[in-house]
Formats: C-alpha cells, structure tokens, sequence
C-alpha cells in the first residue's frame, strides 16, 4: 500500500476488484463497481486514464468496506405471489 503522505494509488475498476477481493474486503466484478462509479452519489472520484477509468484505492478501500451489502433477490427461486 502507498505512503499515507504520498500521492494518489490509482487503480482501474478491474485491479480495485481483484484487490478488494484479495484483501478480504467484498468480491464484487469490475462491471458492479462501474455501476456503483455512476449511480452512487458518495463513490469516490473517477479519473479517465485513456479507455480506462480508474479511482484512488486508499478512497475506494474505506467506501467498500463501509458499504452495506444489499443482494438482489433471484426471481427464478421466488415467483411472484399469485393475486
């Protein structure tokens, strides 16, 4: 991990999740996070670097380890209730 006193540790969405993941903090896919990057007001900020898009890791780290999980329910497992 980068000096506290340094710069910036950017990372792409791909490396912030493979490092999220290894760390033990959330698996989540590189897509999710791009989703998270443009519906979540409080994400951290996003730099273009070329094609990709990449994000501060020591900003990331703390905004995924504080985020609440809210999984999806699988409609295929629980049919809508009949009326």
């Amino acid at each position: 991990m980068a000096d506290e006193e340094g710069g910036p540790e950017m990372v792409s969405f791909r490396e912030l999740a493979a490092r999220l993941r290894s760390e033990g903090v959330v698996t989540l896919s590189h897509q999710r996070i791009s989703q998270l990057s443009r519906e979540d007001p409080a994400f951290p900020p996003v730099v273009q670097i070329g094609r990709s898009k990449a994000v501060d890791y020591r900003k990331a780290r703390p905004y995924f380890a504080g985020r609440k999980l809210r999984p999806g329910t699988r409609t295929d497992l629980h049919p809508p209730a009949a009326e």
